[in-house]
């Protein structure tokens, strides 16, 4: 069965703020060309078009290492994973924004991701849903850690940061 015929992934990945308030955490993510600041080995996140926050935008990213290298690459390559990012919507007093992969190199086909930040008795968490047709070479564990362990670099990063 192709990857397409097969049912969407789906998957959620949850961090927990201590001591942080939602409001402090939701800067951090709604600047959306800023992603680099805080995801683990990202090194390039850039405007391609658009406003950062406006629905439509468009953002590169580049640098990020991914638990399954489908590229075939020989071992002394080094070749730079990549994605093209829209923003769908963005709800900042909700403290929610959706986007799509809509290019890139990681094999990642009809990418949608929700991003929220949810108040709770501690602080805040930062809630990420995802769903993607499988991915060529991959299972499903491996992109619930690839979001999972980056998420949680994320808010350790924001926490440090707000504590700085």
């Amino acid at each position: 069965m192709a990857a397409q015929d097969q049912p969407k992934w789906e998957g959620k990945a949850s961090a927990k703020l201590k001591v942080t308030k939602p409001e402090q955490v939701w800067p951090f993510l709604e600047d959306l060309f800023g992603l680099n600041k805080w995801f683990p080995t990202l090194t390039t996140c850039v405007p391609v078009e658009g406003i950062s926050g406006q629905p439509g935008c468009v953002r590169y990213c580049a640098g990020f290492r991914t638990p399954v290298d489908n590229t075939n690459r020989r071992a002394d390559q080094e070749v730079s994973n990549w994605t093209k990012q829209k923003l769908l919507s963005i709800d900042s007093k909700e403290m929610v924004f959706s986007y799509s992969i809509i290019d890139g190199n990681v094999g990642f086909n009809a990418y949608v991701s929700t991003v929220k930040v949810v108040p709770n008795e501690d602080g805040c968490e930062i809630e990420w849903r995802y769903e993607v047709e499988p991915v060529k070479d991959w299972k499903l564990e491996d992109l619930d850690f690839f979001i999972s362990s980056g998420l949680q670099v994320m808010a350790k990063r924001m926490v440090e940061a707000l504590q700085a």
